[in-house]
């Protein structure tokens, strides 16, 4: 264990050197199943074949180059995400926090353009949308804020899933020229709004009524985890901004801040850029992610297997006290207690199986797309095992 790595992770006591599919093997050779692919970016699960190929063909050819110059693969990446979300054009970065403090700019940008001096944005209570100095301000979570002070200004925060709170809100600040949210928020516990669909719905009126754009954070929820390619398919809208990372690559660091109509238009050149984003490599990851997501089916099984594994802890856990809710979208399932569990992320390792806690009470799954039937049945029983036991323990306290 290096004693030069800076103490920003409480890192569980296990080193991982293989994988293969929803399985990861630590340097004892112990196998373990995997039910959170590194927090939502593993969504073809460990070592694809297919995946493996085509970042190795792509090493083999051209890692990086400038964006000085034309770059094939990145082009491709971004017809291919236009083409999937019927979004007009897409900036490339490298991970979920550069793509929103992109969608950030952009929304400002937009404003500045209208001859608004002090753009504002409004944003969600609960809502995790990075930890660069603008997202940390966004954010909806004092503890990633706290020690950071002074923040970012221009974010205004309602509680989430209350429409009735933003309409409030737009008739008193005239500055207003956006709205960023999260379709499910993740780190905010799995929370879906009670109409999920209809809540993005009523967001995509007040925008359209007022001038404003709307931005959704698809960061976690992007790229099949819902069941569509994009969580906002579920319903009959589009927004004007989207940011994606996590599954897009596989692994491969990239992040898309992805633009349509009015929004697509607002950066020019000179006004954004990135070293790194777009690169060879990592977007011929993103490609060959879309392509096997699709050849094999991959939306579909989210959706079906989430639905499986809720189910599946509803049913396991149905007499059990202290089990406030179990939830899902897609393979997005939070099952949410009425304590603190954070203790049964330890338990689940020792039981080898990898899971995490967030918003203290929830335990928070996103197994790889590539889940099968056999796996869930086998996360659920493992897992219903475990709260179990860590519930009687607790009670007995």
């Amino acid at each position: 264990m290096s004693g030069h790595l800076m103490n920003t992770y409480m890192r569980q006591p296990v080193t991982f050197v293989k994988g293969e599919g929803v399985w990861l093997w630590d340097e004892k050779g112990d196998k373990y199943l995997d039910a959170l692919s590194g927090v939502a970016v593993n969504g073809l699960g460990h070592a694809h074949p297919k995946l493996v190929k085509a970042i190795s063909d792509q090493a083999a050819r051209l890692i990086h180059v400038s964006n000085i110059y034309h770059i094939a693969e990145q082009e491709a990446l971004g017809d291919k995400v236009c083409e999937l979300s019927g979004m007009d054009n897409v900036f490339f970065c490298n991970s979920g926090c550069e793509a929103n403090e992109a969608a950030i700019k952009l929304a400002r940008l937009y404003g500045h353009n209208q001859g608004i001096e002090n753009p504002e944005i409004i944003v969600m209570e609960q809502s995790f949308h990075g930890r660069t100095m603008a997202t940390l301000s966004a954010t909806g979570n004092y503890k990633v804020q706290a020690g950071f002070e002074p923040l970012v200004s221009g974010f205004i925060r309602v509680p989430y899933d209350d429409v009735e709170a933003v309409k409030h809100v737009a008739e008193h600040h005239p500055n207003i020229v956006a709205i960023l949210v999260e379709p499910v928020q993740g780190e905010g516990g799995i929370n879906i709004p009670k109409d999920a669909s209809g809540y993005l719905e009523s967001l995509r009126k007040i925008c359209d009524a007022h001038g404003w754009l709307l931005m959704i954070d698809e960061v976690q929820t992007g790229i099949g985890r819902t069941g569509t390619w994009f969580a906002f398919q579920h319903t009959n809208i589009k927004p004007d901004v989207m940011s994606l990372a996590k599954g897009l690559g596989s692994g491969v660091p990239i992040g898309a801040c992805v633009a349509s109509g009015k929004a697509a238009e607002v950066f020019t050149y000179g006004k954004h850029g990135s070293t790194f984003g777009g690169n060879p490599l990592a977007t011929a990851a993103g490609l060959a992610t879309l392509n096997i997501i699709a050849e094999e089916g991959l939306r579909e099984n989210a959706e079906k297997i989430g639905d499986m594994i809720r189910v599946g802890f509803l049913d396991a856990l149905k007499d059990t006290a202290g089990v406030v809710t179990v939830r899902n979208a897609g393979l997005m399932i939070g099952v949410e207690l009425d304590r603190p569990c954070g203790e049964l992320v330890k338990m689940a390792l020792e039981d080898k199986l990898l899971i995490n806690v967030t918003a203290e009470k929830v335990i928070r799954l996103l197994p790889p797309l590539v889940m099968n039937e056999a796996e869930a049945h086998e996360l659920v029983k493992r897992l219903s095992d475990l709260i179990k036991q860590f519930l009687a323990k607790s009670a007995a306290k």
